[in-house]
């Protein structure tokens, strides 16, 4: 589609109905109207209250496989006796995790509470699942090095952006080059975990190669521009706002898609970030070559990060506000690493008085 086709158009318009329904609801005593399909009007209700899409995935997924587990029957219905028993379900059969199991009952919470208004006394009864206190994966310095060197081109400086800064997998996917400082030496990281902003470091040793590949995304861009296309995302309602700013360069992906997609809602073509999973399997191929026998992953060098600086001597709030944590208990767990052998205890084998 050209570019200026796609200026003007409403991505939220096909939502339009299903978000005013829910905002004003039926009058009391008349049923919603039959032709709103429960999960729309769920995923309605999510989009109302601005949560992520990926809170709306999940929620939306855990209401159909409570209402397929009860055999398609409407949780109007339903109460107490079933939503025990679809829990009881996930962690006796299915073996799920305790936030696996959390995440189901948040999702039925929200389902009663935000899109039925039922009273949710009865719920205020079910027992959450206790998670229990993992401590996180941490690579040593030189496994993060072997990891890095296996690495090479995109996931090589995407990786190196994770141990360096500290950023979450789709934190480093969804950086924009505005939010890139150079001549400060920072990464303004915008709607993080909990639609928190933070700013993190911009590693010295990533500068000059980030630098180079966004000359090379540059000349995509223009290219993309030539061909009537070169659009991005914009985040809630800026696209109706400032119509021309999905197309200026500041606005544009750091690691961008190597193909175009068309946007569902405003029939647009353009590029999406690189997907998390490219840089997931890489990961994972990369610590096999490297002979990691510890499950690397790209949180894992995150971990590695926050490790680190303790180790290095940072002080523990200022690694919260690096990680963007909102509770220094959070960033407590990390301390872990400076009880090296139990408590720092030196056992009686290795010698000593």
């Amino acid at each position: 589609m050209p570019a200026a086709a796609c200026l003007g158009q409403d991505p939220y318009r096909a939502f339009t109905p299903a978000i005013a329904l829910v905002r004003e609801g039926p009058p009391p005593g008349v049923p919603r109207p039959t032709g709103m399909r429960l999960l729309d009007q769920v995923r309605a209700a999510i989009r109302l209250r601005h949560y992520s899409r990926r809170t709306e995935k999940a929620y939306a997924g855990w209401v159909r496989r409570f209402i397929l587990f009860h055999g398609k029957r409407h949780p109007a219905g339903m109460g107490k006796p079933e939503v025990t028993r679809f829990l009881s379900h996930l962690a006796v059969e299915a073996k799920v995790s305790a936030s696996t199991q959390n995440q189901a009952l948040s999702a039925l919470l929200f389902l009663y509470g935000q899109v039925l208004n039922q009273e949710l006394g009865w719920l205020d009864e079910i027992v959450r699942a206790k998670r229990p206190g993992r401590l996180p994966v941490v690579l040593g310095r030189q496994e993060v090095r072997a990891l890095l060197r296996s690495l090479t081109g995109v996931e090589a400086l995407m990786a190196a952006l994770l141990y360096g800064a500290g950023l979450r997998l789709l934190e480093c996917c969804r950086l924009r080059v505005k939010d890139v400082d150079f001549s400060r030496g920072e990464i303004l990281v915008r709607d993080g975990k909990g639609a928190r902003d933070r700013v993190t470091l911009l590693p010295a040793a990533v500068a000059t190669p980030l630098a180079a590949h966004l000359r090379r995304v540059q000349v995509q861009h223009d290219q993309d521009l030539r061909a009537g296309l070169g659009s991005v995302e914009l985040p809630l309602a800026l696209e109706r706002k400032y119509p021309r700013a999905a197309f200026e360069w500041g606005w544009q992906w750091i690691f961008p898609a190597t193909r175009h997609y068309t946007d569902p809602v405003s029939g647009c073509r353009r590029r999406h970030h690189l997907h998390e999973s490219v840089l997931q399997k890489a990961v994972r191929e990369a610590a096999f070559r490297a002979r990691i026998a510890k499950p690397a992953s790209c949180h894992a060098l995150r971990h590695s990060f926050a490790t680190h600086l303790l180790e290095n001597g940072y002080d523990i709030r200022t690694i919260q506000e690096l990680l963007g944590h909102k509770d220094v208990s959070t960033t407590m767990i990390y301390t872990h690493v400076l009880n090296r052998g139990g408590r720092g205890v030196r056992s009686p084998l290795d010698g000593g008085e």
